[in-house]
């Protein structure tokens, strides 16, 4: 500028250039990577050729025997070592399906390996096996088909001494033993060859270098093409292929140094996770185990114990692995089979790396079970968990259950634990959730905060790409960032694998040097993560609602699949209801009148029945999609369910001065109501005596609880009506009481005229109790789905000849049969009984069913003269109402929806309800209602739902909007009166012949009140088992809930000696004292509610006012 000049400075680049260079070709260069670390030819001389330096097998060194234990036994460590051991090889091979074979392995590793760094033992026979030491110590699990086939060989092994060790050997793969397609029906006859048994010198160089490379590999693949970060993987991972000289450990370390230009210096430790960088992703370990699926229970049992000796090990090695696991019984099987391995998860949980999680007995289905089942889910299995390890759970776990319950945030709170995580709505096979994080609320308003893993899984393999969908896929980005990442092989157990953990501390080493990928930690909890999550909601993030059910959108075969396990759960839940309450009343009965106690109330026995009907419940036991060894097993669960209950029930009753009918008997028979309200019953009578005698009727009408004496109804009242029947025309027939008149036709109801609301209920032209039969082949899980399109193949049953089979008065019925196939049919009987004054009338089918169809779906249907936009279904403890058209996607989704014991359409002032007494499949489109009866899928269990079927359903007609006359309907529908027999002492006794008893704890008020459920209290000192703290004196629990979804008041009232009533949670916690009414307020209400007087409301009584919100349920204990 001012004209001075500058010295040149000379270029480094020289003038000429020397060699034409051309630009990598992308894709080439990346498919490259393949190669240097792929089994493939070149494995000989790629990364691979480096990573054993050295190997051992054959006699030797390594020496087998084997015991095959006969008839698929599975027998302990004890008993199968001492057996004779026989000589073994390499090469042989074993079976059949599920059977045991225990390995005698005598190991003496070879003087030229004793010098090197790391030796493991190698084992592959491509199925399950546990190692154990000489003293029987479980040690550590195998895979087997190349996945965690290796055991670390202690280093006092290496004396040039043999040693002993065994190997437990299941015959069965992760999997099962489906050949092929792994949900297909096992192969009883598969075999395992044994492929593998070396000793090995791994090169642990070598190794970690495989896995900087599968990371540095998986960036260059996954990163944006015109991202610098991809480019920089794609020139770090080349210059390590260009290093690498085959046989060459110099070339090892190397291309380690290579490696830390992309990943950092620190990914050799958890060192990794020590920096000031904030982590977006949280990866916990985890281990999900189906507690039955495509193997039986019994296997399950080793599952656990070889899948949780892994991360015992794996925590030993790694000191960031967390690792956490459900299933309360999980836990009491490991308890009860392998203590020592207990010993030593119950020490990794106090240190805190080993977490138990979820606070239920079993990951269950919330979709069928009763209320009271998924309280009871929740108090054993929190119980459980208190008094094993201290403390209970607060997040509820249920990743992998076909959808959830719309009460489960109440229960949950209820329960202690104020988060939810799940994953399972990802699977959704038409609308994609909309939400990662969020607040889910419940029918009464409780809220849970929910997150969803946006990595869409619970069994991430720990990729690049889990964790950086981690980001890409979380949809709550707005009020939070962070997510966690649920890893570790599962549904077959496994857990987290060391290789899972390596790649973690790269994704985080990358994250720190390089950037863009998410960063991850280990060494925080779920609760760690939801403590967070919690805090930012307490410091003003607003976190979006979601409230109400929260559909699963695939899987709706589910409500229907295995009908008989469903039915079995419906029945088992009723006989615990009764159980409970008869013992209950048995258990005080001679306290409060001062005098000891003669009978004991059976806890033991009612934890045994509860813990096997919620084992049955698990998420793929009760919804029908395990193979047909686990129906096997659920059978002989709930066969014994039923006997000992029968019994229990037999003895509590003869307690109380009361027997069970018995046919034999000259004493007098009895009715016995166990539901907490009145209602009236025409019961059918056995005959005389006399041979060939008729069954006669009888009515009961209760006032509430307890023994009903049963009128002749040869001598009528005018509170009681007739049923007639006539044939008006050939084939059709007239059914008539008070309250309907039927016209039944070829097994059709073609009319049912409400004749007190003047009204036709089946639209003209239309044909109720319609059978229909759809083809059912869904896309791909048979047992699991049913698709859209199955509705378009719907074929209605021709019905045969309909006969009368009941004349009249008391009830009248006509039956006919249907024919299905050449191997199948339905027969269906239409019955009406007499109408009852304040009692509701309903039409009743019960059908006996032979089923031997393929991929087919039965249902019934029934048209109704009611419209609304939509209908309402029974759920746990409440209502929900879902579309009866298809204006969305939404609403399209729910073609196949879950129900309890009823469905109704209803309008302004009337509607219909149908009940069931064991049957969940229902769908409502526009006017239409459809009752799903059975399915034929043929995987996993080739023969799910063959063979007889006995179901009952009814038609409900109310003139009324819904109300709680149909809920409580449905529980007499499904609770109907018992026959007893009481002798002329026993009928006369203060004992039997007074109410005070069976109705010494009432709930009156609002009819939306139910009474769900009497029971001791848990901890009662009479009654305790010593797991936690007594409780002492004795007190009862009362279960009520809102049925209806408005405030209802109510008040419990009890003749026996009640100190004090506190509100409690399910855990049985109190919480809040409820205060006792004045006499004056006593008084008051003795003089205008009829119902309590009705009920035993006395001077002596006691009451105490309660309040509920809507679809509320309330927890009380009455102290004695």
């Amino acid at each position: 500028m001012g004209g001075e000049s500058k010295a040149k400075v000379s270029s480094t680049l020289p003038q000429l250039s020397s060699k034409p260079v051309g630009a990598k070709i992308h894709n080439i260069y990346r498919d490259r990577l393949n190669v240097f670390t792929g089994d493939n030819q070149y494995s000989k001389k790629n990364l691979r050729s480096m990573l054993d330096e050295g190997r051992a097998t054959g006699n030797d060194y390594v020496k087998l025997s084997v015991y095959s234990v006969p008839d698929l036994a599975r027998p302990s460590f004890k008993e199968a070592t001492s057996h004779e051991f026989k000589p073994a090889n390499v090469g042989d091979s074993f079976g059949p399906s599920w059977s045991t074979h225990w390995w005698k392995i005598h190991l003496k590793v070879p003087a030229e390996l004793t010098k090197k760094e790391h030796l493991e033992f190698h084992w592959d026979a491509d199925n399950e096996g546990l190692v154990w030491t000489e003293d029987g110590e479980p040690l550590q699990g195998l895979t087997g088909g190349g996945e965690r086939i290796e055991w670390i060989i202690p280093k006092a092994w290496r004396d040039g001494k043999e040693h002993l060790f065994y190997i437990e050997m299941a015959c069965n793969g992760m999997f099962g033993n489906a050949v092929g397609d792994s949900i297909q029906p096992p192969d009883p006859n598969r075999n395992f060859q044994l492929q593998k048994a070396d000793i090995v010198a791994v090169n642990l160089e070598a190794r970690a270098l495989y896995i900087d490379f599968w990371i540095i590999g998986d960036a260059a693949r996954e990163f944006p093409n015109d991202s610098w970060e991809e480019h920089e993987a794609l020139v770090v991972a080349n210059e390590i292929v260009d290093t690498f000289v085959e046989g060459s450990q110099e070339s090892i370390l190397e291309g380690r140094k290579i490696a830390q230009r992309y990943l950092g210096k620190d990914v050799d430790s958890a060192k990794v996770y020590e920096t000031d960088q904030q982590p977006i992703v949280y990866a916990v370990g985890h281990c999900h185990i189906d507690t039955c699926w495509l193997w039986p229970w019994a296997e399950t049992k080793r599952k656990v114990a070889r899948s949780w000796a892994n991360q015992c090990d794996l925590m030993d090695r790694y000191p960031e692995h967390r690792f956490t696991c459900s299933q309360a019984q999980q836990y009491k099987w490991l308890e009860t089979y392998y203590p020592s391995l207990f010993d030593r998860v119950k020490a990794k949980v106090k240190k805190g790396t080993f977490q138990p999680v979820g606070g239920s007995w079993v990951e269950h289905d919330t979709n069928m079970p009763s209320g009271e089942s998924l309280v009871r889910q929740f108090l054993y299995g929190q119980r459980y968990f208190e008094s094993h390890f201290g403390e209970r759970c607060t997040t509820f776990w249920l990743p992998d259950t076909f959808g959830y319950s719309s009460q489960l945030p109440q229960l949950c709170r209820l329960a202690g634990m104020s988060r939810f995580f799940t994953q399972k709505l990802s699977w959704n096979n038409i609308n994609n959730f909309p939400h990662t994080t969020f607040r889910w609320v419940s029918l009464d308003g409780s809220q849970v905060l929910c997150h969803m893993a946006p990595a869409e899984t619970y069994t991430a393999e720990a990729h690049f790409g889990d964790v950086n969908r981690s980001v890409t896929q979380h949809k709550s980005m707005d009020q939070d960032s962070t997510s966690l990442l649920i890893f570790g092989k599962g549904d077959g157990g496994g857990g987290p694998t060391y290789e899972q953990i390596e790649k973690l501390r790269r994704c985080r080493g990358l994250s720190d040097k390089i950037g863009r990928l998410p960063r991850v930690k280990m060494g925080d909890s779920v609760e760690d993560f939801f403590d967070r999550l919690e805090k930012k909601a307490q410091d003003g993030t607003d976190f979006v609602t979601w409230y109400g059910e929260l559909y699963f959108e695939l899987h709706r075969g589910t409500y229907t699949t295995q009908a008989n396990n469903k039915r079995n759960n419906r029945k088992s839940e009723i006989l615990l209801h009764d159980l409970e309450f008869l013992a209950t009343l048995a258990s005080i009965k001679d306290t409060i009148k001062g005098e000891k106690a003669s009978y004991t109330y059976p806890k033991k026995d009612i934890d045994d029945m509860w813990e096997n009907v919620l084992l049955c419940q698990f998420h793929d036991c009760l919804p029908g999609s395990a193979i047909e060894m686990c129906y096997d097993d659920s059978d002989e669960l709930y066969a014994g369910v039923f006997e000992l209950g029968e019994k229990l029930i037999k003895d509590t009753l003869s307690a109380l001065g009361i027997s069970e009918y018995d046919a034999t008997s000259k004493d007098q028979i009895y009715g016995f109501n166990s539901l907490p309200w009145a209602r009236a019953e025409i019961l059918k009578l056995p005959g005389s005596h006399k041979s060939g005698a008729a069954p006669g009727y009888g009515l009961a009408a209760a006032e509430g609880s307890g023994v009903v004496s049963i009128k002749n109804l040869d001598e009528r009242s005018a509170a009681i009506g007739t049923a007639s029947i006539k044939e008006i025309e050939g084939g059709v027939f007239l059914l008539s009481n008070d309250e309907y008149k039927i016209q039944v036709e070829s097994g059709h109801i073609t009319s049912l005229y409400d004749v007190k609301a003047r009204r036709e209920v089946v639209p003209k032209g239309s044909k109720a109790n319609q059978l229909v039969i759809f083809d059912d082949k869904p896309l791909y899980w048979q047992a699991w789905d049913v698709e859209v399109f199955h509705l378009e193949s719907r074929k209605e049953l021709p019905a045969g000849k309909t006969e009368i089979a009941e004349q009249g008065p008391n009830r009248v019925s006509v039956v006919t049969e249907t024919k299905i196939s050449e191997e199948s049919w339905i027969k269906t009987t239409i019955s009406l009984a007499a109408s009852i004054a304040g009692q509701t009338s309903y039409v009743a089918m019960e059908s006996e069913v032979e089923w031997r169809e393929s991929m087919k779906f039965l249902k019934v249907e029934f048209p109704v003269d009611v419209r609304n936009t939509e209908a309402s279904y029974e759920t746990q403890y409440g209502i929900v109402r879902r579309p009866t058209h298809y204006n969305t996607t939404w609403d399209m989704a729910k073609f196949e929806v879950c129900c309890h014991k009823w469905a109704d359409l209803s309008e302004h002032d009337y509607g219909v309800s149908i009940l069931n007494d064991s049957k969940y499949g229902f769908a409502t489109c526009g006017n239409l209602m459809r009752l799903s009866l059975l399915r034929a899928p043929k995987a996993p269990d080739a023969h799910a739902d063959m063979g007889r079927h006995h179901i009952r359903y009814a038609i409900l007609p109310h003139a009324s909007s819904l109300s709680a006359t149909t809920v409580r309907t449905a529980f007499e529908f499904n609770n109907p009166m018992k026959l007893i027999s009481l002798s002329s002492d026993a009928a006369n006794s203060t004992a039997t012949s007074s109410p005070d008893l069976f109705t010494a704890i009432t709930v009156t008020g609002s009819k939306s009140l139910i009474l769900d459920a009497i029971k001791r209290g848990e901890d009662d000192e009479d009654v305790s088992r010593g797991e936690l703290r007594k409780r002492k004196g004795k007190s009862i629990i009362v279960r009520v809930y809102e049925s209806m979804g408005g405030k209802s008041k109510g008040r419990i009232t009890s003749t026996l000696p009640v100190k004090s009533v506190y509100r409690c949670n399910l855990l049985e916690d109190d919480e809040e004292e409820q205060q006792e009414q004045k006499e004056e307020e006593e008084q008051e209400v003795e003089a205008g509610n009829k119902e309590e007087a009705a009920k035993g409301v006395t001077s002596k009584s006691k009451s105490w006012d309660i309040e509920l919100r809507p679809f509320e349920v309330a927890t009380f204990r009455l102290q004695l």
